[in-house]
């Protein structure tokens, strides 16, 4: 059974378009390009999506690429994959795309640029020890396992 979550939100601009699910069970809602961008190679830049949200607290949007799109544009990315929006964040929300081709990337106003995901939010309490407990792992790591 799919939870449903309520994420207030507010069109910026009439134009704007509602993300939304493109199948019943799918995890993300497509998020929609607001208007016509390009995206020299080898640069990354914020597009605009025209809403802004009211995410409840203890919950938080991740912003994560569309594969459908990652498999037709070869640069496209989202270099800070998944992106998070906050509960407390109330301004635009902005897709950042990475285009690490060497062509142009056009976004057609309309394209869907990305998905959100919304995810349950547990807060860190961050205890202070003088050692930590040995583990099998250790000290190993970054590429540590290919030795």
């Amino acid at each position: 059974m799919t939870v449903k979550i309520p994420v207030r939100f507010r069109k910026l601009v009439p134009e704007a378009i509602v993300p939304n699910y493109a199948h019943p069970g799918d995890a993300g809602a497509d998020i929609y390009a607001l208007e016509d961008t390009w995206v020299a190679p080898y640069s990354t830049v914020a597009v605009r999506t025209g809403i802004a949200v009211e995410i409840p607290e203890g919950w938080e949007i991740q912003i994560r690429p569309r594969s459908g799109w990652a498999l037709k544009y070869l640069g496209y990315l989202l270099p800070n994959s998944p992106g998070t929006i906050d509960s407390g964040y109330r301004d635009e929300v902005k897709v950042l795309i990475r285009n690490a081709s060497v062509s142009a990337l056009h976004i057609a106003r309309g394209d869907r640029i990305g998905q959100a995901v919304i995810s349950r939010v547990y807060e860190i309490v961050w205890e202070e020890v003088e050692e930590l407990q040995e583990s099998v792992r250790g000290l190993g790591g970054l590429g540590s396992t290919g030795r």
